[in-house]
């Protein structure tokens, strides 16, 4: 098997309410459409990634229970190679407790569970792995003295270094430096750069500070208003595709791994962001994180009706 990605994140199970509204504290809605599905950045990031065409590897924690089995099958299922995930015999597998409304916007509670245990001690079992992937893709819903500890393994190995920085939080120049694409939206871009990006001029105006930090590429994904890239020689605002959301849990995970699996099948940045923009629109008209990561032949079906 090609060791083209190697992901290193969280896996939760998702248990999904579908209501009417959101409740405010201290409301009870009464009306909720129950369901679960298979979540968490770092697993949802690397099904995406697969289905649409890369060989991947995950480095993740799953519990030694009912969920984690399942997680499990279905990645080996989906062609990814499980190898390397970790199974807590002591700690449960993650879990999202995740509210939908009518409009497909969410609130999401997580109880990290078995991801806790993904440590820097074992990240060091994986160097081996790590050593042969053309890129290493990370968030931030796993302890982030491994996160920190991936950057610096992965950048002292010379290896391409992705960071999707979600949940969002501050992180110092020295986590953005090594990075070859920095993909955030706009809480996060907001965040890391300590300015707006309510206007186009902003959004522009905080790339740019971001791009400054160190990273060869900047990715801020805009939801409704789009997508906006650049780098050292370019830099684009990429329209969204017309799409009636139902559930925008997963949309950026989607957008994340699309994108890492473009750039390891060495296509233009430009084509890159178009490819994943219309996988991450795509998956907001499908209820659930992993079940609405589409396959190859769903994006270029999805293309094809939608070429501006």
């Amino acid at each position: 098997m090609r060791n083209q990605i190697v992901v290193v994140g969280s896996s939760n199970i998702d248990l999904i309410a579908q209501l009417s509204h959101l409740p405010k504290p201290g409301e009870t809605v009464g009306d909720a459409a129950f369901s679960q599905a298979h979540g968490g950045k770092g697993a949802n990031q690397t099904v995406a990634a697969a289905r649409a065409g890369a060989e991947v590897s995950f480095i993740t924690s799953l519990g030694n229970d009912s969920f984690g089995q399942s997680m499990l099958q279905d990645f080996k299922r989906i062609g990814i190679n499980t190898d390397y995930i970790l199974q807590s015999k002591d700690t449960p597998t993650g879990t999202a407790l995740i509210w939908v409304d009518t409009r497909g916007e969410n609130s999401i509670a997580v109880a990290p569970g078995a991801n806790h245990k993904l440590s820097p001690q074992y990240i060091d079992e994986c160097r081996i792995l790590l050593s042969g992937a053309e890129l290493i893709l990370l968030q931030l819903e796993i302890p982030f003295e491994t996160v920190e500890y991936v950057i610096d393994l992965a950048a002292s190995l010379g290896k391409k270094i992705m960071l999707n920085p979600a949940p969002a939080r501050k992180l110092e120049r020295k986590h953005l430096k090594p990075l070859f694409n920095l993909t955030v939206n706009e809480t996060e871009a907001a965040m890391l750069s300590g300015m707006p990006v309510e206007t186009q001029e902003q959004v522009v105006e905080a790339g740019r500070y971001l791009l400054a930090m160190g990273p060869e590429m900047v990715v801020i994904t805009l939801g409704a208003r789009g997508v906006f890239y650049l780098t050292k020689r370019e830099q684009k605002m990429v329209e969204a595709y017309p799409v009636k959301p139902i559930d925008t849990t997963a949309a950026g995970d989607v957008f994340c791994g699309v994108l890492a699996s473009q750039m390891v099948q060495n296509k233009k940045l430009a084509d890159a962001i178009k490819y994943a923009n219309a996988a991450a629109a795509l998956s907001t008209t499908i209820l659930g994180a992993q079940p609405s990561a589409p396959n190859q032949q769903q994006i270029k079906d999805f293309l094809d009706q939608y070429e501006f």
